[in-house]
Order: C-alpha cells, then sequence, then structure tokens
C-alpha cells in the first residue's frame, strides 16, 4: 500500500471522534441515494467527487468535494468509496461442503446427487451452524449488508434447517440483515408436506420458494403439470402472505419462465416474485426474447444473475469447452425496466466449487462476463440499490440519514475497482472502522477427512 493510503488515519480518527469528514471521495452515482450534489464533478465513468460528513454513525451530508476538509476530515484524495454490497441469492446452509461431499464433476445432476448424499450423512443442527457462521463470518470480513439465503426444505430437513437459520439471524442482527426462501422441487407442493412447509416458512417469516423442476429431475422437462403446480404454490403463499422466489430454467432449454409469469398474473402478485438464472433466455431467438420480456415486465418479475455459478455448470461436459457464458440477457431485461440483480449463488459446494461470499468479486466478474462497461454507468446497481429493491430493504446506496455503512477502497476509476481483489478495502459500519478477520479454512479442516470415506 502507498505512502498516500487513507487508512491508518482514518483508523487514529474513528477512535476519537463521533463526527469525520471523508474528503474527496469517488463514488458511482449508481450508488448515491440521491442525486448527485450541485456543483460535484463526475468522471467519465459515471463517478461523483463529493465530500461525507458522518456524525453519530449516520450520513449527515453529502456535498460537492471541498479543496481543505478541515481538522475533522480524512482525504481520500479521489479513492472510490461504495456502500457495503447486498447478496440476494445465496445458498447458506450448502456452502462449505468442498473437501466432504462427494465430487460432483461439475455439472448440474452432479451438484445435486452429491448435495443430497451430502445433507443426509451430515446436516444436523450443529453442522449447519458450523457452516452458516463460517459463510457469515466471510460476507462480513468482506463487506457484505445483506444476504437472502435459498434453505433445502425437503421433508424432514425443513425443521432443522430452517431452525438454525433462526439461530444466525438472531445472532448477526444489526450487522447483516438476512432473509431466507424455502427451496425444495416444485412437484413438493402438490401433496399434504406443501402446506406444512408453506407453515414452516411462514413461522419464520421467509419467502415460499421452489425449482421449477421435478424431484431428482431436470429444468425444462417433467413437469407436465407445471401450471397446476404454480397454482397451488401461489395459493399457499397468498393465504399466509408471503412472496414468492423461484429458481426458474436454469438450463440452455427451458421454458417454465412465461408459465411463472402468467401464474403471478393469474394470482395478483405483480411485483412480489423474484427469478433466479433463467438461464434460457439467452439463446432464444431476438424475436422470441422480446416477447418473453414483454412478459416478464408485465408481471413485474424481478430477475437475479447468478454469473459466476451459471458459468461454471452450463454447458459442462467432459473434454469440451462451453460454447455459452449461462447466464441471463442482463442488459435486454434492464433496458425494458424490469429490475434485475446480480448475486453470488453458491459457494463452494457441488454447485460451485469457489467463492468466498464477496459481493465486490461477484460484481467485478458479473462485469467482465456480461459487458456491462464501455460505459460502466450504473453497473454498481446491480449490488448496491438492485437488491435491496428486490429484497425490500434499506441499504445498497450512500445518502444523508443512512448509516454509515461504507467500504473504502484503494481503487480511482472503475476500472481500477475491476482489475484488483481489493483485499485491503476498509469496512465502516455505522461509522466505525469494522474491519475483521476472515474465518480459517482450519475451522473446517476434518471436513477431508470426512470426506475421504465413503457417504
Amino acid at each position: 500500500m502507498n505512502d498516500l493510503s487513507p487508512f491508518p488515519s482514518l483508523a487514529a480518527r474513528l477512535a476519537r471522534t463521533e463526527r469525520i469528514r471523508l474528503t474527496k471521495a469517488c463514488v458511482p452515482v449508481a450508488l448515491l441515494a440521491d442525486d448527485v450534489p450541485e456543483g460535484a464533478k463526475t468522471d467519465r465513468n459515471g463517478s461523483a467527487l463529493v465530500d461525507i460528513l458522518i456524525e453519530d454513525g449516520k450520513i449527515a451530508a453529502i456535498m460537492p468535494a471541498l479543496a481543505d476538509g478541515g481538522d475533522d476530515s480524512v482525504a481520500l484524495d479521489g479513492r472510490h468509496v461504495w456502500p457495503l454490497l447486498i447478496d440476494a441469492h445465496a445458498h447458506l446452509d450448502k456452502g462449505h461442503t468442498m473437501g466432504r461431499a462427494p465430487d460432483s464433476g461439475g455439472t448440474h445432476p452432479g451438484a445435486r446427487a452429491a448435495t443430497t448424499a451430502d445433507r443426509i450423512a451430515h446436516w444436523n443442527t450443529e453442522d449447519l451452524l458450523r457452516r452458516m457462521e463460517f459463510g457469515l463470518a466471510a460476507a462480513d470480513a468482506h463487506g457484505v449488508a445483506a444476504i437472502r439465503t435459498h434453505l433445502d426444505s425437503h421433508e424432514g430437513q425443513a425443521e432443522i434447517t430452517w431452525g438454525a437459520f433462526a439461530k444466525v439471524r438472531e445472532r448477526w442482527k444489526g450487522r447483516i440483515t438476512l432473509q431466507a426462501a424455502g427451496l425444495v422441487p416444485l412437484d413438493a407442493y402438490s401433496g399434504d408436506y406443501g402446506a406444512r412447509l408453506a407453515d414452516i416458512v411462514a413461522g419464520h417469516g421467509g419467502l415460499l420458494g421452489g425449482v421449477t423442476r421435478p424431484a431428482g429431475g431436470t429444468h425444462g422437462s417433467g413437469l407436465n403439470d407445471i401450471d397446476l403446480l404454480l397454482d397451488r404454490l401461489f395459493v399457499l403463499a397468498k393465504e399466509r402472505g408471503l412472496n414468492v422466489d423461484l429458481h426458474v430454467d436454469e438450463a440452455a432449454q427451458a421454458d417454465a419462465l412465461p408459465r411463472v409469469a402468467r401464474a403471478t398474473i393469474r394470482h395478483g402478485y405483480e411485483g412480489r416474485v423474484t427469478c433466479g438464472h433463467c438461464c434460457s433466455l439467452a439463446l432464444l431467438s431476438e424475436e422470441e426474447l422480446r416477447d418473453r420480456i414483454t412478459l416478464i415486465a408485465d408481471a413485474g418479475l424481478s430477475i437475479i444473475t447468478l454469473p459466476t455459478v451459471n458459468m461454471y455448470l452450463q454447458d459442462r461436459e467432459e473434454g469440451r469447452t462451453p460454447r455459452w457464458r449461462g447466464v441471463t440477457p442482463v442488459q435486454e431485461l434492464r433496458a425494458a425496466g424490469i429490475s434485475v440483480a446480480a448475486a453470488g449463488d453458491n459457494c463452494r459446494d457441488p454447485f460451485f466449487a469457489y467463492g468466498d461470499h464477496d459481493m465486490l468479486d461477484t460484481w467485478r466478474q458479473a462485469v467482465r462476463i456480461l459487458h456491462l462497461d464501455h460505459p460502466y454507468a450504473d453497473a454498481p446497481a446491480l449490488v448496491g440499490p438492485a437488491p435491496a429493491e428486490i429484497m425490500s430493504i434499506d441499504g445498497g446506496t450512500i445518502g444523508v440519514g443512512r448509516s454509515a455503512d461504507l467500504m473504502i477502497l484503494e481503487a480511482w476509476s472503475l476500472d481500477q475497482v475491476i482489475a484488483r481483489p481489493h483485499a485491503d478495502r476498509v469496512i465502516l459500519r455505522k461509522g466505525t472502522l469494522a474491519n475483521s478477520a476472515l474465518p480459517s479454512y482450519s475451522t473446517l479442516a476434518d471436513f477431508q477427512l470426512a470426506g475421504a470415506s465413503p457417504i
């Protein structure tokens, strides 16, 4: 780190005052809660140079950058300042089973089978708490403000997993906002268990969710009664006042999304349904895509793209280089006014062998994968205001009256933000220096031994 680093002076300042002015902070306009302050300069990539006044843990003012910040200031000299980021689609219950779960081969069916084996063998309360805490500690260290996690909610597992989630949600309250959605194959709602699961979800203030494939099946086949199943899910959700979050069309060829959109309209759920993945949209003809996007907009669906995981799973065949990226057409969806967010999805489990719950890293990869550059413009919104809106929470932007939950980066432009991993980022929570160490993999060392034994 160079001699101009603000970090030592920032730590000292926060140790002795409740008022601090971050001067000459470069903030992407897409991450400002309000308009750019009059007189503030903006660069060619859509970032504004401002001073941020913090008082008693909240942002008291945002103003054009001054030449001299005064005695209460820390000079950032044009470094980027971002809000803490939001992950609107994760799987905390699956995470960090690498070394223990069977090898998935990197395919969707293989990941499903490996996860099932690991769940049956290991997913008790203690195991879930241990891995969820590991994931949340990593997210905390990277500056994540909120997470919506999907929870595998199969019969016999749901009570255990939702109970563990309730414990970690309480423990992390005030630091990371947590939401959860139940996750089962859509045909799980056809019998009595569907209503019981909906009651479990409602009891924990969650969202009703599922995946548009049959139990043990794949996206794009085997759900001839999908309309009836969707009707059942929406009736259960409406009876309990629950919003809906679904895994949809996570394959090259699948056609559940228009059915979800029509069911949303049929049940008056416009604006209350989120769909993750939607990979098959990318391979439609231009005319088909336009028609599909019109239907999505009419239904008020929100879409979440999971670029790292879908590139990992989609179009994988042994000995063959993948031919497509596996991600949904984000630019076209956003151009139509549809709410779109990028999220992290799986982390070090059979569905994705990598990751560290770092939403800044997810965003950096998303920009490159989805060509959200030249210009970068509002691309940062994908991990800030867009997921905050989808989750109906405060956060994801920097604004007067908001909590001073910020990250300071050793970068002066968006291309520099994208170029490096920023292990040296500074995290502020409520205006207080809040950097924490990443959890050590040594705490999961016994997983390798467990994985060496047949399951």
